[in-house]
């Protein structure tokens, strides 16, 4: 039986009949590939969307959130890594077609669905079905994702993705080939290339001892994402916690999350923020013009909101995002 090449990622994987591939969502079935997780989701949750994060899209509304077992990176601290890294038969599943999966998020009064947890890219099939039926339904699709797939899907998913938080996770191949186990060009590219294309973008970088967290590793990143995509989008940088493979390290300490944000700042970057650190000054959203508070957050809960038809309500100043 010949092997099929599976082009939804950068890996390639080619499969022999009966071989799965690295993300172990997706098989070699009598010559044909077949993902193993369409209509299988292992996690079915209704999340606020600041828990994406998002904190420029719809704040205070609810996220449909759903994933399936597999993953095509490997973090070493990946917080999910029961569902990421096993395979969908070691995982308990939820049987949610597409349209179950709208209907579901209509009747809990979520704005959104939220592919997420492990990373849409590897239930592709399930998440485009789910997306368009979204879009008939006046639902929008939020992509909590890695960004690591090809220019093909991409091309693809941009037509039903309207927004997306994008793990930027390391900014040197070095981290990449380290931590994930992947590369980090294609992740750079989906970043350009979901922003050139309308799709709402965040990024988050999760800030670990020893392995991204020296000044260096932050001015590289920030200078990319002024480079590259612009000073209003949003970074996350987010907090460590010891997790699957790294229990050794330590939390990432407050004080280098401060000094990133300082970074972004001094780099031009409207809209930077500390996640998984509440009641941090980096929760808040804040005015690049009159640099006062438009939204005060702790944690996921928004405690003031002082933004009005899209702009700041002290000096009228338009804050990127989707407000309403």
């Amino acid at each position: 039986m010949s092997k099929v090449k599976c082009l939804l990622c950068p890996r390639g994987c080619e499969l022999g009949s009966g071989d799965r591939g690295d993300c172990l969502a997706r098989m070699n079935v009598g010559g044909k590939l077949q993902t193993l997780v369409y209509g299988k989701p292992c996690a079915v949750h209704v999340d606020p969307i600041e828990k994406k994060p998002l904190f420029h899209y719809l704040p205070s509304s609810s996220s449909f959130s759903i994933a399936t077992a597999g993953c095509n990176l490997h973090c070493m601290y990946c917080q999910n890594w029961e569902i990421s890294q096993r395979e969908p038969e070691n995982t308990r599943n939820i049987d949610l077609q597409p349209q179950e999966v709208v209907n579901q998020a209509i009747a809990a009064k979520c704005r959104t669905i939220a592919y997420t947890y492990s990373d849409p890219v590897i239930f592709f099939e399930y998440a485009a079905d789910t997306g368009r039926l979204a879009h008939k339904n006046n639902l929008l699709n939020v992509w909590v994702t890695a960004g690591y797939i090809n220019p093909g899907p991409l091309k693809e998913a941009v037509s039903f993705v309207d927004a997306a938080n994008i793990d930027l996770k390391g900014i040197t191949e070095k981290f990449y080939e380290t931590v994930p186990k992947g590369t980090l060009k294609p992740v750079l590219d989906t970043i350009v290339t979901m922003k050139r294309e309308g799709v709402w973008v965040e990024l988050t970088n999760l800030v670990v001892p020893t392995y991204n967290d020296t000044k260096e590793d932050f001015l590289r990143l920030c200078d990319w994402i002024v480079e590259n995509v612009g000073v209003e989008v949003p970074l996350h940088f987010s907090r460590f916690w010891p997790m699957y493979q790294l229990k050794n390290l330590p939390p990432t300490p407050e004080e280098t999350l401060t000094l990133a944000r300082d970074i972004a700042i001094s780099k031009g970057i409207h809209y930077t923020y500390v996640g998984n650190v509440p009641g941090h000054k980096g929760n808040n959203t804040y005015c690049p013009m009159c640099k006062n508070i438009v939204i005060a957050r702790r944690g996921y809960m928004i405690l003031e909101y002082n933004i009005v038809e899209d702009k700041c309500k002290f000096c009228n100043h338009t804050i990127p995002g989707k407000w309403q």
